[in-house]
């Protein structure tokens, strides 16, 4: 007979638990056109009141046209780093360096394929300050930049790598070569100064940074953002009302106090949120949201190159002389043509397969 125990019974095997699917933002497929949009019309509106010399009695038409554009526009730097931080802290956290890597290299290869381009563009028309490889390579600093819209991606870098820091620090990661990185970018600026005070000799100025209210409007940008639908009422009125003043105060201080207003001023910080707020949540029609996906998608390749499509045109149709209609009506037709020529050049490349390389 045998006395060999019986196997234990195999244990019980507890079904995986599925991984929630996120839903796709709509809203801030959304946002994120209206601001590429703003930021075509801020710059179209700046064209208009630069030709005036910035001041309303060189040519009221065109002045005041072109700073209501501008106005309008301001929202759209501060609410660009409110998805930058909503994307690294909510939406896809990095999962790991290597994955923030990807992300840091999907924006450098376009910044860097742009520079030259714009360096290139700036040889053949003649307003190149310089020799091509001297901005060349002071551009590899952020000293100079080649068009003026390319700042924010100096500033918008270093931002996400701070927060993917964070990320990957909290989530038990440990990434040196990341540190390392931010280390170097918060000591050069003052590191460039001593070896040219050492050396006697004029070095490019350091400008890989950024502001902290750059940081805040991130942060806090993440945090509205992420906040659950309702959250601020059932009622989008209030919110709107709080964006149409904001937007006033910031002609008014624009006009009566000071050209351009800082990004960081409360009037400003107002006026961001008021559109935020008003959008947060906001349900997209199905039928439209194939449209709005790809033209969110071409929205960063549309931002590199409108200042190229917007200087030509405002070279070619800005007067100081507009009367207060043709002047209204010309940064009007002036943004949408910006606006379309850029988006539509943006998808063609993105259907040839080059936006790593284009944006």
């Amino acid at each position: 007979m045998s006395t060999t125990p019986p196997a234990p019974a195999p244990a019980p095997t507890v079904p995986e638990t599925p991984r929630p699917v996120r839903e796709h933002r709509y809203d801030i497929d959304l946002i994120r056109l209206l601001c590429s949009v703003g930021v075509i019309g801020l710059h179209a509106g700046s064209a208009f009141v630069n030709a005036v010399g910035r001041t309303a009695s060189q040519g009221p038409g065109t002045y005041w046209a072109g700073l209501t554009a501008d106005s309008v526009g301001r929202f759209a730097v501060p609410l660009f780093f409110a998805i930058a931080g909503w994307v690294v802290l909510v939406g896809a956290p990095p999962k790991d360096g290597a994955r923030l890597r990807r992300r840091i290299v999907r924006i450098v290869v376009p910044l860097a394929v742009w520079t030259a381009l714009y360096l290139a563009w700036g040889r053949l028309r003649g307003t190149n300050d310089d020799p091509v490889g001297e901005l060349a390579l002071d551009s590899v600093f952020a000293s100079v930049r080649p068009a003026y819209h390319l700042w924010y991606l100096y500033a918008y870098l270093p931002v996400i790598m701070v927060l993917g820091l964070v990320v990957l620090v909290r989530s038990g990661r440990r990434p040196w070569g990341l540190g390392a990185v931010l280390l170097v970018l918060a000591s050069a600026p003052s590191l460039f100064d001593d070896l040219a005070e050492a050396t006697g000799r004029e070095l490019a100025r350091f400008g890989w940074a950024f502001g902290p209210y750059q940081l805040i409007y991130a942060v806090l940008g993440a945090l509205l953002l992420a906040a659950p639908a309702g959250t601020f009422g059932r009622w989008r009125l209030p919110w709107v009302l709080l964006a149409a003043a904001g937007l006033a105060g910031v002609i008014a201080y624009q006009h009566e106090v000071h050209y351009a207003i800082p990004y960081a001023h409360v009037l400003v910080a107002l006026f961001s949120c008021g559109v935020l707020i008003s959008l947060h949540g906001l349900r997209v029609p199905e039928r439209m949201r194939p449209t709005l996906t790809r033209l969110a998608d071409a929205s960063f390749g549309a931002y590199l190159v409108h200042v190229l499509v917007l200087g030509v045109l405002t070279d070619a149709f800005v007067r100081p002389d507009l009367s207060g209609p043709a002047a209204a009506a010309l940064v009007v037709g002036i943004t949408v043509a910006t606006t379309a020529l850029s988006f539509g050049a943006a998808m063609l490349w993105g259907r040839a397969g080059a936006s790593k390389v284009l944006g």
